[in-house]
C-alpha cells in the first residue's frame, strides 16, 4: 500500500549532490597530479584506482623492486592530508595492496610499503614515504 494519497505528488529525490561530484572531480585531479609528480620522481604507475572486495589503493607505482601503496589526499595543508588517512582507510589500502600483490609472479621479490602523497593548492604535492 502506498503512502501517496489521491492528488498527491509523489516526492522525487533530488538531483545528484554537487558538492559530491565537486569533490570527486578534485579527488581524480589530485591522483593525476600525484601520478605525475610520481613519474618525475622515477615511479612507474603500474595502476591507479585500483579495486579489490577487500579495499582501495589510489595509486600502485614501482621503483626497482619497490613497490609503493599511495594514498592521495587533497586537503588544506600536508598535515590534514596525512591525518586524514585513519586506521580503517590504512587497512583498506594494505588489504587492496595485498590482493594486488598476489597476482604478480614477482611477488617474493618485492618490497612493499604504504606511502602518502599530499596536494595542497598552490604548493607542489609532498610524498610521505612509508607513511604507515
Amino acid at each position: 500500500m502506498s503512502d501517496i494519497r489521491p492528488g498527491e505528488k509523489q516526492k522525487t529525490s533530488p538531483g545528484p549532490n554537487r558538492g559530491r561530484m565537486k569533490a570527486e572531480r578534485r579527488g581524480r585531479v589530485s591522483e593525476y597530479v600525484a601520478a605525475l609528480y610520481l613519474l618525475m620522481k622515477g615511479y612507474r604507475i603500474v595502476a591507479m584506482r585500483y579495486r579489490s572486495r577487500g579495499g582501495e589503493v589510489d595509486i600502485i607505482a614501482r621503483k626497482g623492486v619497490v613497490i609503493a601503496l599511495v594514498e592521495v589526499k587533497a586537503r588544506d595543508s600536508a598535515q590534514r592530508a596525512v591525518d586524514a588517512v585513519g586506521f580503517s582507510s590504512q587497512q583498506r589500502i594494505r588489504s587492496a595492496g595485498d590482493h594486488w600483490l598476489s597476482r604478480q609472479r614477482d611477488a617474493t621479490a618485492l618490497s612493499v610499503r604504504c606511502d602518502i602523497v599530499a596536494i595542497v593548492p598552490g604548493r607542489w604535492p609532498r610524498h610521505f614515504i612509508d607513511a604507515f
